[in-house]
């Protein structure tokens, strides 16, 4: 079957990064009120590959997936509205706290996506600044972004360039369900806070899905601790049930063995395969905090049409300033192994 879109071909990206620096991530509020996840979701949670969508019940074989969570940097309004995200519903009522909580909902209800992509989002900034960035590096999209649960009725999720924010859709399986493709959609704003206009290019464009795909994977692990019952290379465990035939189901793997340029095919997804696969290689050899930092802050210096060489260049040299000749040898060897250096 054929995967599905995950980023829209829409206007041309807009806003610039933020440039104040705010306050790193603050101990939690005693009044921080709890609410109910997949954790990331149910597939890799559980390891139960047989699980469907089926038309958004909820039964027995949910009940292991779900967990209490705090969500934090909340506004203190009762909805779904904080310093990182602005969840709007167009599918059910907004959701809304009361007496220090909100309703433990399950995948059944509307409101639980809207939980899902508030506590997602505000956990991929938090794992962004647990790294230093805010503190002792410059601050990456410290801003409010709109996450729009939405009735478009496609298996696609998108970010908007020109408004520069998220619609998760409800084709198969709803994407708001899965923590990766959340959290895959909000490393599109991750960069275009980074570098206005990012992606403009067939290269360019895959780096973008590329760098999705291991934010997804890098956040949920740090979240979560690395999953055991599903390959955590595997992304979208969950939403890919309904486009897949096969498991373990995917969306797209960051272990593939796609090599440059012959295994280039033309489409952004696919051959940002190439790219997952050298960042996820550069995790496995200095460890996710160093990856992380490397690779997020290389990206400052990619210009909006990069090619993946000069994107491998800057994140070789970024290892350099962050790690020294080990840390660049390193970088160097896995973007080499795939034929971008």
């Amino acid at each position: 079957m054929t995967t599905p879109r995950r980023r829209a071909t829409v206007a041309c990206l807009a806003l610039a990064t933020a440039t104040g620096v705010l306050t790193p991530v603050a101990a939690q509020a005693a009044t921080d009120p709890t609410a109910v996840v997949f954790y990331p979701n149910p597939v890799q949670s559980g390891g139960d590959e047989t699980l469907s969508d089926d038309k958004d019940r909820d039964s027995a074989a949910f009940a292991a997936a779900y967990r209490t969570v705090t969500l934090t940097d909340l506004d203190g309004s009762g909805t779904l509205t904080g310093r990182y995200v602005r969840v709007k519903s167009e599918t059910g009522k907004a959701a809304q706290a009361a007496d220090g909580a909100f309703p433990a909902w399950h995948r059944d209800s509307d409101q639980f996506e809207q939980v899902m992509g508030y506590y997602w989002v505000t956990t991929a900034q938090r794992y962004i600044q647990s790294l230093g960035f805010g503190s002792r590096l410059r601050p990456v999209n410290q801003r409010q972004i709109e996450l729009r649960i939405n009735q478009y009725g496609g298996d696609n999720s998108f970010f908007r360039e020109d408004k520069a924010n998220i619609t998760l859709g409800k084709g198969g399986v709803d994407d708001a369900e899965d923590g990766e493709v959340i959290v895959h959609e909000y490393g599109h704003s991750v960069q275009d806070g980074q570098v206005t206009g990012f992606g403009t290019t067939l290269e360019s464009g895959a780096i973008g899905e590329a760098f999705g795909d291991y934010l997804a994977v890098a956040v949920t692990s740090w979240k979560t601790g690395t999953p055991a019952k599903t390959p955590e290379a595997c992304v979208a465990d969950w939403d890919s049930v309904s486009y897949t035939s096969s498991a373990p189901h995917c969306l797209r793997r960051l272990d593939g063995t796609k090599h440059y340029p012959e295994d280039v095919v033309g489409e952004v997804h696919a051959d940002g395969e190439i790219w997952s696969s050298a960042l996820y290689d550069i995790r496995s050899r200095l460890g996710d905090r160093a990856a992380g930092t490397i690779i997020i802050d290389a990206q400052f210096d990619f210009a909006k049409d990069t090619t993946f060489r000069a994107a491998a260049e800057a994140t070789v040299a970024a290892a350099q300033r962050h790690g020294g000749a080990t840390a660049a040898d390193a970088v160097r060897a896995a973007f080499a192994s795939r034929g971008l250096l």
